[in-house]
């Protein structure tokens, strides 16, 4: 072979190796442009007491139907488009909700939904238990799987576990109403342990979300520690230290979750604003009662994933009495003889949502 033709083979060498290269960068650009990043909104609201009309002796004595309190057909249609107009200016695609009575009521809320061109086409309520409010879910993703958590007897509300299907990944939502702070902190520890013992069942790898409504302050262990009253756990929480939004008397950041092996720890959202923000209701007090609580695997950059700096709380201005929009004038459900009477017909909850958003590559 003379030097002509070694020369000559080198260089188509050389040509068919740069084609090869340009068809590779070619094809990953082509990928890159394909592969979009869909983003997705969840929130969580207490709607305060939606009730139907049909009487089964299980509803608070204020929402038998056709009595004194006034709790008719007519009350139902206001506080049903009140929370639908809620929803609607809320725009997630993924809604937990707590005080629903019944499948009745639910539907209810999806018709009104319906009339305002907003279609959740798949729905799930906690409804095994004839407790007198219940956990519910609208999505627009399908729900793949339904499970109740029992807690400890029947006056106990049930978690609503449930698995949606987001573009081929799978999500995991425990859905809460534990026990309201008219009860100690033993009450809602024992909601806390039978959702940790579901918790441990999953993958290392799940994406699971845990919201709603705790009746458990972010850092309750901080604000409950001196009240007799809620304090016969010698210190011991539900959400912070059975849940482990906490470590060592701190709470869990983003850090320290991502460096865990196992789902031994969770992070709380209400650390992602500022501190003077941080409150959703108002009882004597500012309270975050409402949390939404993040799993690691949300976090590794597969699957799905939580959108940094996303959390917040809805705050539009009919949702107060003021427009300074102080927590103490949140424009709850109005009854005569201060919360206590009549049904007026006016107001939404006395809970604002509460809302973060979520993304998933789609190619």
């Amino acid at each position: 072979m003379n030097k002509i033709e070694f020369k000559f083979k080198i260089k188509i060498i050389f040509i068919l190796i740069l084609f090869i290269l340009l068809c590779f960068v070619a094809s990953t650009i082509a990928t890159a442009r394909t592969a979009k990043i869909k983003t997705f909104k969840i929130a969580t609201y207490n709607v305060e007491n939606l009730f139907d009309i049909d009487y089964n002796k299980n509803e608070y004595k204020a929402y038998h139907p056709n009595t004194k309190y006034g709790w008719n057909k007519n009350m139902l249609d206001i506080k049903v488009s009140n929370i639908a107009k809620v929803i609607k200016n809320l725009n997630a695609d993924v809604i937990a909700l707590q005080e629903i009575e019944s499948k009745k009521a639910l539907d209810f809320l999806g018709h009104k939904l319906k009339k305002l061109n907003i279609n959740y086409s798949y729905v799930a309520i906690a409804d095994s238990k004839p407790t007198s409010v219940k956990c519910a879910v609208l999505s627009k993703f399908p729900i793949i799987s339904k499970k109740e958590i029992q807690v400890n007897n029947k006056l106990t509300r049930n978690i609503l576990k449930i698995t949606l299907n987001i573009h081929e990944n799978h999500l995991v939502l425990f859905i809460n109403h534990w026990k309201s702070k008219k009860g100690p902190e033993s009450l809602r520890i024992n909601y806390a342990k039978a959702l940790k013992k579901e918790i441990n069942k999953l993958e290392n790898t799940s994406d699971f979300i845990l919201l709603g409504d705790f009746n458990s302050n972010y850092n309750e262990y901080k604000t409950f520690k001196n009240s007799k009253k809620l304090n016969n756990t010698n210190n011991i929480t539900g959400i912070n230290h059975i849940l482990k939004t906490c470590k060592n008397s701190k709470m869990v950041n983003e850090k320290i979750l991502r460096k865990q092996k196992q789902n031994e720890y969770l992070y709380n959202l209400w650390l992602e604003i500022n501190k003077s923000k941080r409150w959703s209701c108002f009882f004597r007090k500012k309270n975050t009662l409402d949390n939404i609580i993040l799993a690691k695997g949300l976090y590794d950059n597969k699957g799905i994933s939580y959108v940094d700096n996303s959390f917040d709380k809805f705050m539009e201005d009919y949702l107060f009495k003021n427009k300074k929009k102080n927590a103490n004038c949140i424009y709850r459900w109005q009854r005569t003889k201060k919360g206590k009477g009549r049904h007026l017909g006016k107001g939404y909850s006395d809970h604002l949502p509460i809302f973060a958003y979520f993304s998933i590559n789609c190619h």
